[in-house]
């Protein structure tokens, strides 16, 4: 009986002893995790919010201005990301049709896939190639060009390029230096390309048409890829010469009974969205979004409805205006963050994820930073100026994952500064936790 007894107390105070271990083990790395992140560090300059969260124990290791709204940058692309595996699953919607004998009438359902050539392509001249004439209409279109809050001095950039019904090129043009003149690599616009004597070395483009310019002088550049602007008008033109047969603009509503050509694979867009932060491809994703949900092209109303459905158990309600994240007006929690990270997590395996996402290292946006023999960061990065965030998945030397949300706004260091603290933070966790 004393034998029991003493096996019992020695039991006890083993596992007594271990658990005040842990105890004291999990308050040196949230001391440690403290210093690095928490007040009177380099991350108290600025507004910071952050959290650590164990994906498979549930467990908040760490948290610092969670509840705070912070704009999330391109981070809100994973929004974008989450609402499609909800919505589309893995199928691209690229338009809706409706056949009449040897014509078809089409109406786009927002697909950035065509003529877009860093994308695989959808085989729609071979199913249009059977019709003798095709009819487009623009009627589902009920959106903007632009978001809303993206800045009017981005229409320049090709991260700024216009959101449209049926995308051809990626709403884009390249011009080709050929003896000195720029040479659009799209047809419609060779025509368009004018002389003036600003000094530059490339081409401009007219802030509210396809007029393009460029100084004979100074001439140097082919590049860069230059938004253009789009319009139901503008698609048909390009259809025509893209398909070489007759089409036609009209203005039919688009019927209940109206069928799906579906383009091909959700995966690249996601990828490419992802790992590069292709902004416009966050954009299209959140109209083929409304499109699968309402039959039109509505940002505004497919983030209504994924907001009071999918989402409506986050901790905070997010501010979200756009697809892609181009616009301030974004505002997010960090744990509002998280748990949409674990709601990502449940609805794709987890090693399809980290490899959607850019690695540290490796690929994508992180392919100079967070470097390591073995990957250990796969995440969202979202940079404007001022601002940089950082959303996604840690791989800790244990095999432990966790999610983090990592936010910094309104800060008056170089982004490079920046990252190169967070890596500090990063680093600790790796090797901690």
């Amino acid at each position: 009986m004393i034998k029991k007894i003493a096996l019992a107390l020695l039991i006890f105070s083993v596992s007594f002893g271990s658990i005040i271990a842990q105890e004291l083990d999990a308050r040196e790395r949230y001391e440690g995790l403290n210093a690095l992140v928490g007040p009177n560090t380099f991350f108290d300059n600025h507004p910071t919010g952050f959290m650590l969260y164990e994906l498979d124990s549930g467990w908040v290791h760490f948290e610092k201005n969670s509840h705070m709204n912070f704009i999330p940058a391109s981070t809100t692309k994973l929004f974008t990301f989450y609402a499609s595996l909800m919505v589309l699953r893995d199928r691209t919607n690229t338009f809706r049709y409706v056949e009449n004998g040897e014509e078809i009438t089409i109406w786009g359902s927002g697909d950035p896939s065509w003529k877009y050539n860093i994308l695989p392509q959808p085989k729609i001249e071979d199913f249009l190639s059977k019709y003798k004439k095709i009819n487009f209409s623009a009627s589902n279109w009920k959106d903007e060009s632009f978001g809303y809050g993206w800045q009017w001095d981005d229409y320049y950039y090709s991260y700024s390029a216009e959101r449209s019904s049926l995308p051809i090129y990626g709403n884009i043009v390249i011009f080709k230096n050929v003896n000195r003149t720029p040479q659009s690599t799209i047809p419609a616009f060779a025509n368009s390309v004018k002389t003036f004597d600003k000094v530059s070395p490339t081409v401009r483009r007219d802030f509210h048409s396809n007029v393009f310019y460029y100084n004979p002088k100074t001439y140097t550049n082919p590049g860069p890829m230059l938004p253009y602007v789009t319009s139901p008008e503008l698609t048909v033109q390009l259809l025509r010469d893209v398909l070489k047969k007759p089409v036609e603009l009209v203005n039919a509503e688009l019927p209940a009974s109206a069928r799906v050509f579906n383009g091909g694979s959700m995966n690249p867009l996601w990828k490419e969205m992802l790992q590069e932060s292709d902004n416009f491809i966050a954009e299209q994703i959140l109209l083929m979004v409304s499109d699968q949900l309402f039959g039109e092209l509505n940002s505004d109303r497919a983030i209504d409805y994924i907001k009071k459905t999918y989402l409506k158990d986050l901790p905070d309600s997010p501010k979200w205006v756009d697809g892609s994240g181009l616009s301030r007006h974004n505002l997010v929690t960090p744990r509002s963050m998280i748990t949409l990270m674990e709601k990502i997590d449940r609805a794709i395996p987890r090693d399809q994820l980290m490899q959607l996402l850019p690695q540290g290292g490796i690929n994508g946006t992180l392919k100079n930073n967070y470097k390591a023999p073995r990957p250990y960061i796969f995440a969202k990065t979202g940079t404007i100026s001022n601002n940089h965030a950082l959303v996604g998945i840690i791989r800790t030397d244990s095999g432990r994952h966790h999610a983090f949300a990592f936010l910094n706004n309104n800060y008056m260091n170089k982004a490079s500064e920046i990252r190169r603290e967070m890596e500090k933070v990063l680093l600790y966790i790796k090797e901690n936790y």
